[in-house]
């Protein structure tokens, strides 16, 4: 039995009978977490929604922990202090692997702007079961796009510490998959999608 990593001497593991191979023979799938990082507006959302609905139509079973969703709820307490970006990316990271733990495919979209963070992430899973996807968007491009007006609120002044204007994004160093333009035009949804289910397959994650 093992002990809590809390330190605590009267919490222990309880291991069940059921495992996590179990579980991926079930679904026919490995369960990993593909973490899509980049700055607001690069496609972090649009691409997990687009993922998650190529992997569904390939009969695979995926779920996606959206950074903002995920601050309507289990993360609602917290705010955008350095201190407690850190503890949203820890929360979401314990859940994701839980995910992946239960044979499913994790899409975790979230800015999740420290690579400390992102790495502390990588290391609750096996390596191989963390696949971080890049956003690589220059910023004039998210800040073009500003879905949520967000930039503009940040240039204004409305908003402090907002990731790439007044707060560092420090992206990734070894990165899986890397998405960019290619002659200064963004890779259609679709096209992502595949890029990333194509990672996937060959790495056997969509087969037991």
């Amino acid at each position: 039995m093992m002990m809590s990593a809390t330190g605590s001497s009267n919490i222990f593991w309880h291991e069940c009978p059921v495992g996590k191979v179990d579980r991926q023979k079930l679904l026919n799938q490995q369960g990993c977490v593909v973490w899509i990082t980049g700055l607001s507006g690069s496609g972090k959302s649009t691409l997990a929604c687009s993922l998650d609905r190529e992997l569904h139509s390939k009969g695979k079973l995926s779920y996606i922990l959206d950074g903002d969703n995920v601050r309507h709820g289990l993360n609602k307490n917290l705010g955008f202090k350095p201190e407690d970006r850190t503890e949203n990316i820890r929360r979401v990271g314990e859940v994701a692997k839980l995910f992946a733990d239960a044979g499913l495919i994790c899409i975790a979209s979230l800015i999740s702007p420290y690579r400390d963070d992102r790495d502390a992430c990588r290391a609750m899973l096996q390596d191989p079961n963390f696949v971080e996807v890049f956003m690589n968007m220059p910023l004039e491009v998210c800040e073009g796009r500003d879905p949520k007006g967000l930039y503009k609120l940040a240039r204004a002044g409305k908003i402090k510490g907002f990731t790439g204007i007044d707060d560092p994004y420090e992206p990734p160093l070894n990165c899986e998959i890397e998405i960019k333009q290619k002659d200064g035009v963004c890779p259609a949804p679709s096209e992502m999608a595949v890029q990333v289910v194509s990672y996937l397959d060959q790495k056997g994650f969509l087969q037991a």
